[in-house]
């Protein structure tokens, strides 16, 4: 894989927020942020398929990365345990009034 400077990160931080870059077995992917729209088809297509949350979560924040993350089902397995770190969940309270 090439290699990420940070200029790019700085770039894609600018258009996407928080870049994410995830490690597995030598191989590297960089990530963005999902949001409601992506969230809401991994949710749908994940229903019956749990592993397919996790493709369309892949694929939808991918950035930039080694390929082969996608295709080898050990690296994908690798990556497909650290999604849910990407997804950021604020603490909300409620006040019956």
């Amino acid at each position: 894989m090439k290699e990420i400077d940070s200029k790019q990160i700085d770039a894609w931080k600018k258009a996407h927020g928080d870049v994410f870059k995830v490690e597995v077995d030598g191989k590297v992917c960089y990530l963005k942020k999902p949001d409601r729209k992506v969230l809401g088809a991994a949710s749908v297509l994940g229903k019956n398929d749990p592993m397919k949350y996790n493709e369309v979560l892949l694929e939808n924040c991918w950035l930039d990365g080694d390929e082969e993350i996608k295709k080898d089902d050990s690296l994908f397995l690798g990556v497909s345990s650290h999604l849910a770190e990407i997804i950021e969940i604020k603490t909300a309270e409620i006040k019956k009034l």
